[in-house]
């Protein structure tokens, strides 16, 4: 055994002398406390294994280290369960579906940077990946000879024509551009792009359904069988015509039609024939309107020669030669009014006023028009005596 074993091991402490031999008590002897290695000793106790109650003379047995409790497991009725590895994956995937999704999205956002999306037709036509003014110079390639092209409508079996801009109608290519030229946002539509799908934009075709309306009694006149209510000025007399019902268009139903055949012709290019749909209609100038127009002017205006002077120049108009060329009525709603064919008045009176000038409200002073003849003969058509039968032209008004 080394010298480290013996300094280490516990010795048997020698006997103690008796009392009164020149030794101070037990206790007070700390010769043996340190050993020449420097490490004290631990002083006898209860819990010394050198104390006394020590268990034989021999070292004392080593005591292991006392281990934490172990921690317990919680109950198995606990609400957080364990992570599962498959949700985790799950978990990844999505992530990863979303980074991916936001990259096309991105990506589609890149490609469509133009005023007017990739993709975005019009009629079939594609006007995408340009500006707004490209788009509308497509549009025009493509649809400016159909614009204008006349329709063609069947009413009872007759075909008529309709001119397209006379009919109010139109295809605005300037906002069609506008609204095509909006950006588009929805992820569906940016990242649809990027694969070839189409964003359709209907064309803005705005329909004047007044100028509609009336194109279509103009143009199916001759095909319906609906007469209308008037006066009709013969040499030396007005003689009156009482409208009959009959078939006319129906307007309502003829609108969405000539609408739907118009926007199919400018996107085809074809004209087919649009049956238009009539209905029974009764005149709108009723019996009364004919006969009130007939006592409250064409019987006065037919009754006798009437006179128009200006700076000492007449002209007479008598019925038998020269009133019924010019005078007329004309329907408005369902009312009469009184015509007057300024062009055949102008051949009756040639050249009678050449040397009269009128000074007009500016200043300037120019030649008689038929227009200031028409005002001055209208309430002379009216009176009824030769004196009221004549009517003046002011040519100085001042």
């Amino acid at each position: 055994m080394s010298d480290d074993t013996a300094i280490l091991t516990p010795q048997k402490p020698a006997p103690e002398p008796p009392d009164g031999q020149g030794y101070g008590p037990r206790h007070d002897n700390v010769s043996g406390h340190t050993v020449t290695s420097g490490i004290p000793v631990v002083p006898p106790g209860a819990a010394s294994p050198f104390g006394p109650g020590a268990p034989g003379d021999g070292p004392a047995p080593h005591t292991a280290p006392k281990l934490p409790e172990p921690v317990s497991p919680p109950p198995a009725s606990s609400s957080k369960a364990p992570k599962k590895k498959g949700r985790n994956k799950l978990v990844l995937l999505a992530a990863g579906v979303v980074v991916l999704a936001g990259g096309v999205y991105g990506a589609g956002l890149l490609m469509n940077r133009t005023d007017v999306p990739k993709g975005t037709t019009v009629l079939g036509v594609d006007i995408g990946g340009t500006t707004r003014d490209g788009a509308v110079k497509k549009l025009d390639d493509a649809f400016d000879d159909r614009v204008g092209k006349p329709l063609k409508l069947s009413v009872d079996g007759r075909t008529v024509s309709l001119d397209p801009d006379n009919a109010g109608l139109q295809f605005d290519m300037d906002a069609t551009a506008d609204s095509a030229a909006k950006s588009d946002y929805n992820p569906v539509s940016v990242i649809g792009s990027l694969f070839g799908n189409h964003r359709v934009v209907a064309p803005d075709m705005p329909i004047d359904e007044e100028k509609l309306h009336a194109a279509l009694e103009s143009a199916a006149g001759g095909a319906g069988s609906v007469t209308e209510g008037t006066i009709k000025f013969k040499p030396g007399k007005a003689v009156p015509v009482y409208g009959k019902a009959g078939k006319g268009i129906d307007l309502a139903r003829s609108t969405a039609a000539v609408e739907e055949a118009y926007r199919a012709q400018v996107e085809t290019g074809s004209a087919t024939p649009v049956t238009v749909p009539t209905t029974t209609q009764q005149p709108k100038i009723s019996n009364a309107e004919v006969d009130q127009m007939m006592n409250k002017f064409a019987k006065p205006a037919m009754s006798g020669i009437v006179t128009v002077e200006a700076g000492g120049v007449e002209v007479k108009f008598s019925p038998q030669n020269s009133l019924w060329k010019f005078l007329g009525v004309k329907p408005v709603g369902n009312k009469l009014v009184e015509y007057y064919d300024k062009a055949a008045l102008k051949e009756l009176y040639g050249g009678a006023y050449d040397d009269v000038l009128i000074t007009r409200g500016n200043g300037k002073k120019t030649p008689v028009t038929p227009d200031d003849v028409i005002v001055a003969m209208r309430p002379a058509l009216l009176g009824k005596t030769a004196a009221d039968r004549v009517g003046v032209i002011e040519t100085d008004p001042n």
